[in-house]
């Protein structure tokens, strides 16, 4: 049997083993415990919820050296990287858990019977419940924040669900360690035991997709393996929710005004944007829209004196070092594109690469172009006027899409509006798209194939994904939930068709 084993990605050596994949039994054991933890879970309500939540924000900030340690270890990425990733990821519990006691994401609603238009009316009762366990797939590229301790596993938790992990290769020991202490807060807030459980190996990860006891799926990470996951849900007698994100391109758009007012400023904003975390982001810019034009001449000419100023950087893992130098070389083949700068020379060991910097006039722009190419590279695609809506209807759904432009152009700021806001999620005006803030108004999601889903990975909205409405028709008052009940007023609550708020 093949051995998880942890990597470390700056010599591409075997460090250590970690865990034995998961087989099949041991799978629907770790299943069948979230299954009953669930139920408890939901019965302990929503003060469980917020223990267990600020439990695990708790001991992960307790963990904080050790944890970035392994992750550095692991990732290869900085240690101020992780150490502010894992701010965020603290912060995102706690977050959720304040939801949770807030309670307006339940959408309690009640509508006492009585005479209406359509004659007389039941006593009806609606309130959003847990879905079920949840499997969720841990990202690689943010191996806190989008892995096991992160955005999918506490709103799972924060709706009520028991979750169930799938290790991520990339990060195993990391995976494990976390895992940890998410349980041992678990058990410190006297939550059930089995609450959260962990798989290790694809082949698991699989199964547990398929089990007919997960009742949704969170993952963040390729194309390719979300449709196979999908694939899977899309053969069980039972589909599922899945909630993917998957690929994205994230353009920037640069205005003529913006170009000639200060074209050095946005060439080196976005730079940092595609080189930072070795462009290893989700909401990394992928292609970059200047005008054609000696102002656009200067913008490209300062990015490429950048890039070569930067050093090679160690990606997260050798499939991802890979698919960047076979994206790349796709790049060099594709005809009217042209590698314009390049960084530093790449290490001979571990998972090394340069940044790259390449340009391409717009009426030679094929589908190519606009293929992701996850990695510190960027493509700068130079267009005449007329020729921006065309380029702007081609590009492929994306969680965000960027507008840079001066004071004076707010015709123009509102024409790009309407034609990128169909493309994107979230949208950015003079600023570049990395780095999400975890707040009740962010929205992290997009059209296909950057997800497959309406709803947002992050933020409080989030936990929208794992639950499901019921409504309950003239109950007796000892089966409904106590937020539904006449004298409970902790919560914002819809009352015969008005917001009556706590208190």
């Amino acid at each position: 049997m093949t051995v998880i084993q942890s990597v470390d990605p700056s010599n591409g050596r075997v460090v250590e083993d970690v865990a034995q994949p998961t087989g099949d039994e041991q799978m629907n054991e770790v299943v069948r415990r979230a299954e009953s933890a669930g139920r408890a879970y939901e019965k302990g309500g929503r003060p469980l919820r917020t223990a267990v939540l600020r439990a695990v924000a708790d001991g992960l900030e307790a963990a904080c050296a050790e944890i970035v340690a392994l992750a550095v270890r692991e990732t290869a990425l900085s240690e101020a990287r992780l150490r502010g990733e894992l701010t965020r990821t603290v912060h995102q519990a706690r977050l959720f858990a304040d939801v949770v006691e807030e309670g307006s994401f339940l959408e309690a609603t009640i509508d006492h019977a009585g005479e209406t238009p359509m004659g007389p009316g039941p006593d009806l009762r609606r309130m959003l419940v847990p879905i079920g366990p949840v499997a969720v797939f841990g990202a690689g590229n943010f191996p806190l924040a989008f892995s096991v301790p992160g955005g999918d596993t506490v709103s799972a938790l924060a709706a009520g669900c028991s979750v169930v992990l799938k290790a991520h290769e990339s990060h195993p020991g990391l995976s494990l360690l976390t895992f940890k202490v998410i349980t041992e807060a678990v058990a410190a807030a006297r939550g059930p035991e089995g609450l959260v459980g962990m798989v290790f190996g694809r082949e698991a990860g699989a199964a547990l997709v398929a089990h007919p006891a997960v009742k949704a799926v969170g993952f963040t990470g390729s194309l390719t393996g979300g449709q196979a996951l999908l694939d899977i849900i899309n053969a069980r007698p039972e589909p599922i929710p899945f909630y993917g994100e998957l690929a994205s391109l994230n353009p920037v758009i640069v205005t003529e005004g913006a170009v000639k007012a200060r074209g050095p400023q946005i060439a080196a904003g976005l730079l940092k944007s595609v080189v930072g975390s070795g462009g290893q982001l989700c909401t990394k810019p992928g292609v970059a829209l200047v005008p054609a034009g000696t102002a656009g001449d200067a913008l490209v000419a300062e990015m490429a004196r950048l890039i070569r100023q930067e050093p090679a950087v160690t990606l997260l893992n050798s499939h991802i070092a890979a698919f960047y130098e076979k994206g790349t070389a796709y790049l060099d083949e594709t005809a009217g594109v042209s590698r314009t700068a390049e960084g530093g020379a790449s290490s001979t060991t571990g998972f090394s690469v340069t940044p790259r910097l390449f340009e391409a006039a717009a009426e030679s722009v094929s589908h190519r172009v606009f293929d992701e190419c996850f990695g510190p590279t960027v493509v700068v695609v130079r267009f005449q006027p007329g020729q921006i809506e065309a380029l702007v209807q081609a590009l492929p759904g994306s969680l965000t899409g960027t507008i840079h432009a001066q004071g004076a152009e707010e015709e123009t700021v509102e024409y790009l509006t309407e034609l990128l806001r169909p493309k994107a999620g979230r949208l950015l005006y003079d600023g570049f798209p990395t780095g999400v803030l975890v707040s009740w108004a962010q929205h992290h999601g997009g059209p296909w194939p950057s997800t497959n889903t309406l709803h947002t990975s992050v933020g409080p909205h989030a936990v929208r994904r794992f639950l499901r409405p019921v409504t309950w028709q003239n109950a007796p008052v000892a089966v409904l939930p106590e937020e539904l009940r006449d004298m409970y007023t902790a919560i914002p609550r819809r009352i015969d068709g008005w917001l009556v708020l706590p208190g």
